[in-house]
């Protein structure tokens, strides 16, 4: 009798022993969850930060609206647009970029070519270009120059101004119009780097 009260206690204690280690296991599942999902989140946190900040930074993914860069560029080209460079210097003749063209309107962008520097006279004659009297020798324009617009007259260009034309350069918005003008370093965004779409397009655009 004694011996099968024995036994019966261990089937209790064994079978209380089972349920604290379920107990123990089911806590330590929940804790490994709830540092699972704690991971998750600083993940998602770190990756939105980091998408912010290449956004803000690096680059960022534009669409060409209309035809002033006809025939270099497309209406709907897909580009990324990098901001990296111009951090570390500054544009150079025939980079292709990204501006604010009306200092009060944040939301709107222009994407032309950089023709004259900081210091530079430009005057348009004719259907040619000339930087410090000197003829700029370029084939970017798909045609020649029907209006040189307030570039008739020599425009000097301040210590950080850009004179900006579009490739399709009767059908472009630009410097050559008055309410832009030479624009201003602070006001270029970024340089167009590589052409996304169309996809047989695909490639990094050349500036020189």
């Amino acid at each position: 009798m004694e011996d099968n009260k024995d036994r019966s206690w261990l089937r209790v204690s064994e079978e209380l022993n089972t349920t604290d280690d379920q107990e123990l296991e089911q806590k330590v599942k929940q804790a490994n969850y709830g540092k699972e999902i704690s991971e998750m989140i600083i993940y998602f946190v770190v990756v939105i930060v980091s998408v912010l900040l290449i956004h803000q930074f690096v680059g960022q993914q534009i669409e060409v609206s209309g035809s002033s860069m006809e025939s270099t560029l497309h209406n709907e080209d897909h580009l990324i647009l990098e901001k990296v460079s111009y951090e570390i210097n500054k544009p150079k003749r025939f980079d292709i970029v990204v501006f604010r063209p009306y200092e009060e309107d944040k939301d709107t962008y222009y994407i032309k070519r950089v023709i004259g520097l900081p210091g530079e006279t430009i005057q348009i004659i004719g259907s040619d270009i000339y930087i410090n009297d000197q003829l700029l020798n370029e084939d970017y324009g798909n045609n020649p120059i029907a209006d040189g617009g307030i570039a008739k007259e020599p425009i000097v260009l301040g210590k950080d101004e850009y004179f900006l034309l579009g490739d399709n350069r009767n059908n472009s918005k630009d410097s050559r119009d008055s309410s832009i003008g030479a624009v201003e370093r602070k006001a270029i965004i970024g340089r167009a780097w590589v052409r996304i779409w169309p996809f047989e397009k695909f490639g990094v655009l050349e500036h020189q």
